[in-house]
């Protein structure tokens, strides 16, 4: 949870010093790479068929959009912000996404998690002032929450036919061909990356390796361990960390409309998944 919640510094610091189309194309590829050592741990071989393939791709074009989505978020916008509103809005939008597609029938405290919901993100994203809401980096932020509410959802039915850490590995090799082919296309020079100094390179491979790799790797590991459930509530610090390593190390400010909507987000996901 600390290196999920420290990736979000790590993009800030990349943010100012390249193009979206390279950032992305160094992050998947990089993280492509930092997978390779985690095969010899696992020792399964990777099986593909027919039945993930759509699952892949998909997931592979969401991973994209949401690279780009919280790329120009954070730019314009606070590092912890995006970790506290996209870490917390996710599992919302998660659940309205199934709940509509599969015609869910609600709990009362189900109910009750969705307006907790709708108010913190209302106080997070500052939807009441909707000149301040379209002006800023909150819709980048929101657009994320649904993209990665939809990357959980083919995640789910992809684990029934492919290991999570191949699910991942995959994913992330599709990802760097497509946005490889992308940058070849528009004549990028992808190279420019040499040019950065060494706290540009601390925070990629930071945030493709540390952030990505082996925080999923860990996460994946302790679920078989404590099960999904025991393990998922542990999500639940992400924000938390996001806010305090962006002030540590960015030294950004803590907005108290961050943190009272975020707390409200929290307990909505608490009442969503109640028993």
């Amino acid at each position: 949870m600390i290196l999920w919640g420290g990736g979000w510094s790590a993009l800030k610091i990349l943010t100012p010093e390249l193009s979206v189309e390279i950032i992305v194309f160094w992050r998947f590829f990089i993280m492509s790479l930092s997978f390779i050592p985690i095969f010899f741990l696992f020792k399964t071989p990777i099986v593909i068929n027919r039945s993930n393939l759509k699952y892949i791709a998909g997931s592979s074009v969401l991973n994209i959009a949401f690279m780009i989505s919280a790329f120009f978020g954070i730019k314009y916008g606070l590092a912890g912000g995006g970790g506290v509103i996209i870490t917390t809005l996710t599992p919302i939008m998660t659940f309205l996404l199934v709940a509509i597609i599969f015609q869910k029938n609600l709990q009362k405290f189900q109910y009750l998690g969705i307006v907790l919901g709708l108010i913190g993100a209302t106080i997070m994203l500052e939807i009441n002032d909707l000149n301040l809401f379209f002006n800023s980096a909150n819709i980048y932020f929101l657009l994320c929450a649904i993209i990665w509410a939809g990357v959980t959802l083919l995640s789910q039915y992809s684990n029934k036919h492919i290991h999570p850490i191949h699910y991942s590995f995959i994913i992330s090799l599709v990802a760097t061909f497509i946005s490889l082919a992308y940058a070849l296309m528009s004549g990028i020079n992808l190279l420019a990356v040499f040019e950065q100094n060494v706290e540009f390179w601390i925070a990629l491979i930071y945030l493709s390796v540390f952030g990505q790799t082996i925080a999923t790797t860990i996460y994946f590991m302790v679920s078989g361990k404590l099960g999904s459930e025991v393990t998922s509530s542990y999500m639940f610090l992400v924000p938390i960390f996001a806010l305090i390593i962006a002030w540590l190390i960015l030294d950004e400010p803590m907005p108290l409309h961050i943190i009272i909507g975020g707390i409200i987000s929290l307990i909505a996901v608490y009442f969503i998944n109640k028993k």
